[in-house]
């Protein structure tokens, strides 16, 4: 179930602003989400040829130049279709529940 929420918590984190692949990495630890950056790359990749997110480049105080990820406009209607279905399940689930 986590593996399949990935993509949305992801999306989640970057509807605000962009950020580097190990601060995603760190918020999703903060949310007890554990994900290795392995699994992290391919799927933050696959976003971005679907055309949901996008990158940009950024100077490092730390080293060479950094890719940050943002969602793009079509991500935005994407993650609003998953906030959608979220609530959605949210609210089954919640009636189950009961």
């Amino acid at each position: 179930m986590r593996k399949g929420m990935l993509e949305y918590c992801i999306m989640l984190l970057l509807r605000h602003q962009a950020c580097y692949t190990n601060d995603i990495i760190q918020r999703l630890r903060e949310a007890e989400m554990i994900v290795m950056e392995g699994t992290l790359y391919p799927l933050l990749s696959r976003l971005k040829r679907d055309g949901l997110l996008a990158y940009e480049w950024r100077e490092s105080t730390q080293g060479p130049p950094r890719k940050y990820y943002l969602l793009t406009d079509e991500g935005q209607q994407a993650l609003a279709q998953l906030n959608a279905g979220w609530e959605e399940i949210q609210r089954t689930v919640n009636l189950l529940k009961q």
